[in-house]
């Protein structure tokens, strides 16, 4: 049997753990040692593999030795061979439904921020899903714990972006973006310019997220209302479970294992204001955030809010976490034509810049 290629199958098996929700040390143990191999020669992994030698190398343990071994044999790995016969159930028909009509994700990270990934790594995992596109917003500068961009580092991701769509699949695109801070006076956290510049901007509340109800109100109001902002990101900022597997970069500290309640504002204004300066609202995928409840879906429905059914992806296998916004908005009867990412990417580009 010809060999198989031990590194997508580290990778795979990677992504398939990430999107199962295990435990993040499972998922780290294979992309290290994927990372490890890919920076010696195939001879000598090989070699190493035929001597019984590749645990000797940092980031190499026992199960991922064999899985690579069992890889240059030609057969596909044990490990693998259990999580694709045991990779979840399917979604019911209208979620189903829905989630074909996604084309791309608006909402995602890469370690130039908190996330876990390289860019060019996520872009591969979402062309690998099918999305035709993907929108990187990593961090705005005020979330320091996060490594959030600053106006310069914002730049050279613009440029680095317009890099990586040079070696991507034709029909793939990576859209620029910035998941950028509402701050407690309801401004954005990022150069009015820069954020002219982007393709795609999130607003999100991660401070002061115990505000009275009253303050936090003007503050989305405020934000809602600037013209750079395009789509409402996990508008409660709630977290009703613990830290999922994946998140594996230095704003790992962002995701600690805890529960949030939901920080309180006036929904029936919040709702009416994005319907009025047609803000989508983020249903967030996450399954630690579940953001916003079904009841605050179904009110943004009834006000006639846009919506955006995003991953709010830290790692690749987290990509495929659409499954689970899908499924909530479905039971909310939310239709595939409100929901802005089963638009191509040229209308979702238009819509955008159309509001700014």
């Amino acid at each position: 049997m010809s060999a198989r290629d031990p590194l997508a199958d580290l990778r795979r098996i990677a992504f398939l753990l990430e999107r199962a929700n295990e435990a993040t040390y499972r998922v780290r143990a294979f992309r290290s040692a994927a990372k490890t191999l890919g920076a010696l020669p195939a001879a000598e992994v090989a070699e190493r593999a035929r001597t019984g030698k590749l645990t000797e190398l940092s980031g190499v343990g026992d199960v991922t030795a064999r899985c690579v071994a069992e890889s240059l044999a030609g057969e596909e790995p044990v490990y693998l061979r259990r999580l694709l016969a045991t990779e979840g159930t399917d979604l019911d028909e209208a979620a189903a439904k829905l989630r074909d009509a996604l084309r791309g994700d608006c909402h995602t990270h890469s370690d130039w921020s908190d996330g876990g990934s390289p860019i060019e790594e996520m872009a591969l995992a979402a062309v690998e899903l099918g999305h035709e596109y993907m929108v990187l917003t990593d961090h705005s500068p005020r979330l320091t714990v996060a490594r959030g961009l600053t106006a310069e580092r914002l730049r050279k991701q613009l440029d680095h972006v317009a890099a990586v769509n040079e070696a991507l699949p034709k029909g793939f695109r990576l859209l620029t973006g910035i998941e950028v801070d509402i701050l407690a006076d309801g401004s954005l956290d990022q150069d009015e310019k820069l954020l002219a510049r982007l393709d795609v901007v999130v607003g999100s509340v991660h401070s002061g997220l115990n505000d009275d109800r009253a303050k936090m109100t003007r503050r989305m109001l405020t934000a809602i209302a600037n013209p750079h902002l395009d789509i409402l990101g996990h508008c409660t900022g709630r977290m009703v479970s613990s830290r999922p597997a994946g998140v594996t970069g230095p704003g790992d500290r962002g995701h600690r294992a805890r529960t949030r309640k939901e920080s309180e504002f006036d929904a029936d204004a919040v709702f009416a204001a994005c319907a009025e300066h047609d803000v989508a609202v983020e249903i967030n995928s996450r399954p630690e955030r579940q953001d916003p409840p079904k009841r605050l879906i179904r009110l943004a429905l009834e006000a006639g809010c846009r919506f955006a059914i995003d991953t709010d992806a830290h790692a690749p296998g987290q990509l495929d976490w659409q499954r689970f916004g899908c499924e909530r908005a479905a039971l909310c009867g939310v239709p595939a034509k409100r929901v802005v990412n089963t638009w191509t990417a040229d209308r979702l580009v238009k819509w955008t810049a159309g509001r700014s």
